[in-house]
């Protein structure tokens, strides 16, 4: 019984470690100040601002192509990022927010910008700066998200113009709360 119980907590302490991983010759790049939840996984063609945060069972996949990804930019649980080979990559800006089981595949993401959760981002779109893409939409390949709109829906349209009051409460709030969540587990 004593050498079961050794062997679960061996287990429990090599998974409390983020799988970071290189792939092809590359592997990823943390600026200062990074969080990485226990379950995280960071692989490959990835290069990563400051102050940014990997939620719990989110996949980082630069294996067939670039993930660039600015400062103050949280990934929440569950979200998946990846590429077409050869063909997308994804660049996310500054101070993103990106909501629980969000999947961006080969897209790129201006600054200050928020992802709702469960949203789907497609190869080749542009989610322009201030923007917010409401929870569970589908922006469609090549959709170019005009900069200070709400898009929403399946497939995903504007539905209005991002005011100021929305910009400090949902886009700055979401971001800066996410540094001092990530501070919780250091």
């Amino acid at each position: 019984m004593f050498e079961a119980k050794n062997v679960i907590n061996q287990v429990i302490i090599i998974n409390k470690m983020a799988l970071v991983k290189t792939v092809r010759n590359c592997t990823p790049q943390f600026g200062e100040n990074c969080f990485l939840a226990d379950n995280s996984t960071v692989v490959g063609d990835v290069i990563v601002g400051d102050d940014c945060s990997f939620w719990f069972n989110s996949v980082i996949r630069g294996d067939v192509n670039s993930i660039r990804i600015g400062n103050k930019v949280n990934i929440q649980d569950g979200t998946v990022l990846h590429c077409l080979y050869e063909k997308s990559t994804i660049d996310i800006g500054n101070n993103v927010s990106i909501g629980h089981n969000v999947i961006i595949h080969g897209a790129t993401i201006h600054n200050n910008v928020l992802i709702g959760m469960g949203a789907i981002i497609m190869d080749h779109a542009i989610i322009g700066e201030n923007s917010i893409i409401a929870a569970g939409a589908i922006v469609l390949n090549d959709t170019k998200v005009e900069p200070g709109s709400i898009y929403g829906g399946v497939p995903a349209k504007r539905i209005k113009s991002v005011n100021q009051d929305q910009t400090k409460e949902m886009i700055e709030k979401i971001a800066n709360n996410y540094l001092m969540y990530a501070k919780w587990y250091k």
